[in-house]
């Protein structure tokens, strides 16, 4: 007779060690999913970084063959402060002192269209609102005095803290929460050949 409550004793303690293995498998499931979140919201940062830096170059290279389109007016390109975001005026090339009056007006013309672009308006929202950019875009065009080497660059706003540019790209510096969100492409660009 006694072997009958033995059996059921164990039965329940059984039946109880179950509950709490299915309570410790759901706890690892939890936070095995918590950790494939962390991946995807990283993965998704990591993207949108990719993304604007990749926009970023498009609009570098474009300025790129403006000036290259038009090189004997190149310094007309050079513009004492950035362009885009943050500043409202249009660019005016006229009193370039090199080139003749229709290269200053392609100056103008190419500075003002790269200015749209860096502030979005390749692309639209419903409500026409500039969407098409990345956060917080700046172009610069600046020459070097002694070597005569054009840089363009374009900065923008960064999600993480990485690092700052180099300290050749000045293009922007200070105009971000942080100067290790800034971030920056770069491209040199020769001076005219005298033909």
């Amino acid at each position: 007779m006694t072997r009958g409550p033995r059996r059921l004793a164990a039965r329940r303690q059984q039946a109880g060690a179950t509950l709490i293995e299915i309570l410790v498998s759901l706890v690892i499931l939890l936070v095995g999913l918590l950790g494939l979140i962390g991946v995807m919201i990283q993965s998704q940062r990591a993207q949108l970084e990719s993304y604007q830096r990749v926009q970023a170059l498009l609009i570098v290279q474009d300025m790129v063959a403006r000036i290259n389109a038009n090189r004997v007016a190149a310094d007309c390109y050079v513009q004492a402060g950035a362009l885009g975001t943050g500043n409202s005026a249009t660019p005016d090339a006229s009193g370039c002192a090199v080139g003749n009056i229709a290269q200053k007006a392609r100056a103008t013309q190419d500075l003002t269209q790269w200015q749209n672009l860096l502030l979005g308006s390749s692309e639209k929202d419903a409500a026409s609102n500039n969407v098409g950019t990345v956060l917080g875009a700046r172009g610069c065009i600046t020459k070097d005095a002694t070597t005569g080497i054009f840089q363009v660059s374009v900065v923008w706003q960064g999600i993480q803290v990485v690092g700052a540019p180099p300290a050749g790209v000045t293009c922007g510096q200070g105009t971000y929460a942080d100067d290790t969100q800034r971030r920056a492409v770069s491209v040199t660009v020769l001076p005219p050949t005298a033909s």
